[in-house]
């Protein structure tokens, strides 16, 4: 997706949330934010064990100010792919991947998080696997990447489950909560477009 500026709901500009299509999979749907999403969102965000293994621009506690900020499109970078997951009419959580740029344009970065009233029931690998085909066709992918909190058994299982391979290990990569951490690398590749 080119740079532009934020103008919308979870990065996305007007134009990119009514070209989005939703995608329908077992038990969600993805869909692109709504601003009257803002209940939901604190509802499943404002949890430790949810930021736990997130970036800090997900912060805890996540106030009503975070989640205004995030629905305006002021918290992700212009051209990430955003889209929240709904479950029984409630954004729950999110999926999204940003793109590279210039010699890393066929690359993007994959993140996502869930309310944990919906953890260990193999929702998320559903998630994950149906977003990562769609968005590597959808931007043109060769790479889709992430990146795993150590200690983050879960998350790894989804990636390894939605056809991604680990490639290695970012030592001492993340400082997070007064702790350091080492980042585990996965990736699910093509050669070719199709």
């Amino acid at each position: 997706m080119p740079d532009r500026p934020a103008d919308g709901v979870g990065s996305l500009s007007q134009r990119e949330r009514a070209l989005t299509p939703n995608l329908q999979g077992d038990g969600f749907r993805l869909r692109p934010w709504r601003p009257d999403d803002l209940e939901s969102l604190l509802h499943h965000a404002n949890d430790a064990e949810v930021s736990r293994g997130l970036r800090d621009r997900f912060p805890y506690p996540y106030t009503r100010e975070d989640g205004e900020a995030f629905l305006a499109g002021r918290v992700l970078a212009p051209g990430t792919l955003n889209l929240a997951i709904e479950i029984d009419g409630q954004a729950c959580g999110s999926v999204g991947a940003q793109q590279g740029v210039a010699e890393r344009g066929h690359t993007a970065e994959l993140g996502y998080w869930l309310g944990q009233a919906h953890w260990g029931q193999g929702l998320m690998t559903r998630v994950v696997g149906l977003f990562a085909p769609w968005v590597m066709d959808e931007l043109r992918l060769l790479r889709l990447q992430a990146t795993v909190v150590d200690f983050n058994l879960g998350s790894a299982r989804v990636l390894e489950k939605s056809g991604f391979l680990e490639e290695g290990v970012e030592r001492c990569a993340v400082y997070k909560r007064g702790v350091l951490h080492d980042l585990r690398r996965f990736a699910r590749v093509r050669t070719q477009l199709p």
